[in-house]
């Protein structure tokens, strides 16, 4: 293949913006090609970025593609990454992987079989603001950790998104949108989640668009809008969780992580470079943490990119489809376990992924 990594965009929607906005800075990749169920918008896209706008066979078919960055909506996202392995593609998607485990494993089968790389978002964990954490925690900064406790939540995406159905569809809703972020982020300083229980449960409030064309649009609820669970890792670390679109307002602290030693607030994972915090007993007070590891400057695609230099040096990329699938399972255990009242144990396992130098 030699040189940089050809990426054909599949989905053109409002993430790919933040894509397209990045892509020109990381030299191991090289957009080649869009493709949109939406023809119209897939040649704005392709005008705007100079590239060639192709039909989804089309650019699953094309010599000048090696990747595919797979942008559809969640209940897409395994029919094109299925579709894109089987054309002999990697395939780099948006989180969720899959909409279920059962759905997922597949994909990762497939890619072993045909030796290709499955990665997936989110890719925010790569950036200086975990990896600082991460490095802190590591250095003993606050003592053995103990436990963290994350708190998500907004009022609703139908507030902000023009479209903002798909959100409250399977594969949507705040856990399944918001907490690869945070679970990601968990499964990076802690590792693996052995076992999960939790609450579920859905408001019977009626919720419209309020932005954009389809202003006034009502939006059906298909899931479950308020999330609370206790997470146990297998290094011991228990976790408590909660992701919710029923919040209007809260004062509860967005991620901190519990040690013998001090405490440490773990920026919003949901950004790159945010500043994290630590108080320790010797130092009194909140001390931001000075980036010490990860991507500067990150941006979506920084994952891809990590993706790509695996490739070239033979290693495994950090935003693998086995952690977004290890991701996926928590999540499926935690909606299982609020609807059954049960501990679930989690079947898969995956490596910590490696610590991201400071680059």
């Amino acid at each position: 293949m030699g040189g940089a990594l050809r990426v054909g965009v599949i989905g053109v929607g409002n993430i790919s913006a933040q894509y397209f906005a990045q892509l020109p800075a990381l030299p191991q990749l090289r957009l080649t090609a869009v493709a949109d169920m939406d023809a119209a918008r897939a040649e704005q896209a392709a005008t705007a970025q100079g590239v060639t706008a192709l039909s989804v066979d089309e650019l699953l078919a094309s010599p000048d593609v090696d990747v595919v960055l797979n942008l559809t909506i969640p209940a897409a996202h395994a029919e094109i990454a299925r579709r894109a392995l089987e054309a002999g593609k990697h395939v780099y998607g948006e989180k969720p992987l899959a909409l279920s485990p059962e759905e997922a494993a597949p994909l990762l089968d497939l890619a072993h079989e045909k030796g290709l790389r499955v990665g997936c978002a989110p890719d925010t964990v790569l950036g200086t603001g975990v990896q600082s954490a991460r490095r802190a925690l590591d250095a003993g900064r606050i003592g053995e950790a103990v436990a963290a406790s994350v708190h998500w939540s907004a009022a609703g995406h139908e507030l902000w998104h023009p479209a903002p159905q798909f959100y409250y569809q399977p594969g949507g809703g705040p856990l399944f949108d918001m907490g690869p972020y945070y679970l990601t982020s968990l499964v990076t300083l802690f590792g693996p989640v052995a076992r999960v229980s939790g609450t579920v449960r859905r408001s019977q409030r009626e919720r419209a668009v309020a932005t954009g064309p389809l202003a006034g649009q009502p939006v059906p609820v298909d899931v479950d809008t308020h999330i609370t669970a206790l997470l146990e890792h297998s290094s011991g670390v228990t976790a408590t969780v909660t992701m919710s679109f029923e919040v209007w307002a809260t004062r509860a602290p967005l991620f901190e992580v519990y040690g013998t030693a001090g405490t440490l607030a773990v920026p919003d994972p949901n950004h790159f470079s945010k500043v994290g915090e630590v108080w320790t007993p010797d130092v009194p007070e909140w001390t931001p943490l000075e980036d010490a590891a990860g991507y500067r400057d990150g941006g979506r695609g920084i994952g891809l990119a990590d993706l790509a230099d695996a490739i070239a040096e033979s290693r495994p990329h950090r935003a693998s489809g086995e952690l977004a699938f290890h991701v996926l399972e928590v999540m499926d255990a935690i909606l299982r376990a609020g609807r059954e009242h049960a501990v679930v144990e989690i079947g898969s396992t995956v490596e910590r992924p490696e610590a991201v130098p400071l680059r």
